[in-house]
């Protein structure tokens, strides 16, 4: 394809052309992209007008008492950066407003985050039921670290029935847990499918929302409790800085008998129920109250103001990753050396539930293919790009390669690939920015060697 041809593929693969701005109304509540830009942070006179950078440690008070009640949860102040600080904070509230929750936690990672997540709700003994399609990193802790600790985890193809996925539920079963976009396998998650077993056996539906983000679906808005992120995907956008969020939806019942945690006395602040005193906010101040203070794996300042920084440009750098990645996808179609191509925009069931879920026809920016040859064309298809590199990352910027069975899944065994939709002549990519005729044009030459 020349590139002439790319570009004409690129304009195609754009969404219909948006109507003429109309204002809104003075009494409207912001959009999202103005909430990309300005939420969460609103300076008073003389102060900067960027979210700063509070690099400290520590807050200064004049009284016993007033550190007293922050201390026992009485009032919230920032005490130690370990479990707040004030440029994080304002990354955690521009967060929650985009995905319109009720309030946030940051974490050193998405990792931390979906950790932070999961162990504020079971107790050892409990069990867990998750996607198939999940990041390698989250399958292991499900799948083996969580079971040290005496937390099971059942998995299901996102694909499979209603009551297929019920009857992997048991009494001790206490969350639900899926990514919205699979990592690798691109499965989009069947909100109402999940929500409805999680309602009906009164248990939390918890989502990672790290490849789509808020911009193209925001899971509290089609039954989700619990979102999580690995922010250090398309949040930060520029491969810079690592660090997740736990944002809590406000939308379920902890004091439903299942959950004793929330709704019996903590004695390490003065016996507070959880549930009772912050009816609204119960899991996220338990998750900071309880585990950020003992895990201690808080978001720094620094990293904190780059997410802040990248989420300010969120809004124009997701529709072209979603406008490149169809059109690399339409192109390697047509390669001889390309076997399949999955893209959520190819595909019938997933087109369907963008439709159904999504903000935009837009299906992110990543797509998976198969190479003819297998690991070891792989294995020179990589050494010849120029523009792509291959890295161990994902939703940026740049576009980058994987070939997920050897590196971010190498952990598994041949059946559970399998089952999370991973073979050996898969190729993930993970599409950036660039211009797309340029990205056609190096995955071309690279495939015909």
């Amino acid at each position: 394809m020349s590139k002439k041809d790319a570009k004409k593929a690129s304009k195609a693969a754009k969404t219909e052309k948006p109507a003429k701005p109309v204002p809104n109304s003075p009494d409207a509540a912001p959009s999202f992209d103005t909430l990309c830009i300005q939420g969460g942070y609103s300076p008073q006179v003389s102060e900067p007008r960027i979210l700063p950078i509070i690099q400290s440690t520590t807050y200064r008070y004049d009284d016993l008492d007033h550190v007293n009640r922050i201390m026992t949860l009485q009032a919230f102040g920032h005490k130690y950066s370990r479990t707040s600080n004030p440029t994080v904070a304002g990354f955690e509230a521009r967060m929650n407003l985009l995905e319109g929750g009720v309030a946030a936690v940051a974490t050193a990672s998405g990792q931390a985050a979906n950790l932070l997540a999961i162990i504020n709700i079971v107790r050892p003994g409990d069990h867990v039921v998750a996607a198939s399609q999940l990041y390698g990193g989250s399958f292991t802790l499900l799948n083996s670290t969580l079971r040290k600790f005496g937390v099971e985890t059942s998995f299901f193809n996102p694909n499979d029935s209603k009551s297929e996925i019920e009857k992997l539920v048991r009494p001790e079963t206490r969350l639900i847990f899926g990514e919205t976009l699979g990592n690798p396998g691109l499965a989009i998650l069947d909100f109402d499918k999940l929500s409805d077993i999680a309602q009906k056996n009164g248990i939390p539906f918890v989502v990672d929302n790290s490849l789509t983000t808020a911009w193209l679906c925001q899971p509290l808005k089609h039954g989700a409790n619990v979102v999580t992120y690995s922010a250090t995907k398309y949040v930060d956008g520029h491969a810079t800085s690592v660090g997740g969020v736990v944002i809590d939806g406000g939308n379920f019942n902890w004091a439903n008998g299942k959950f004793p945690d929330f709704t019996t006395p903590d004695p390490t602040y003065n016996g507070v129920v959880y549930a009772e005193k912050f009816p609204e906010t119960a899991f996220l101040v338990k998750a900071r109250a309880q585990f950020l203070r003992d895990f201690g794996g808080c978001l720094s300042p620094m990293n904190a103001f780059l997410l802040n920084l990248g989420l300010e440009t969120l809004h124009l750098r997701m529709p072209r990753h979603g406008e490149n990645a169809l059109a690399l996808a339409q192109a390697l179609e047509k390669h001889p050396n390309v076997t399949w191509v999955n893209y959520p925009l190819l595909n019938d069931t997933a087109k369907k539930r963008i439709n159904k879920y999504f903000r935009s026809e837009n299906g992110s920016g990543i797509l998976t293919f198969g190479i003819r040859g297998g690991l070891d064309a792989a294995r020179l298809f990589v050494k010849k790009l120029k523009i792509a590199a291959l890295v161990v990352h994902v939703a940026d910027a740049r576009t980058g390669v994987l070939h997920p069975a050897s590196s971010t899944h190498a952990q598994m065994n041949e059946e559970q690939l399998r089952f999370a939709g991973i073979t050996q002549d898969m190729i993930r990519v993970s599409v950036g920015t660039e211009d797309v005729g340029d990205l056609i044009a190096d995955f071309n030459q690279a495939l015909n060697t």
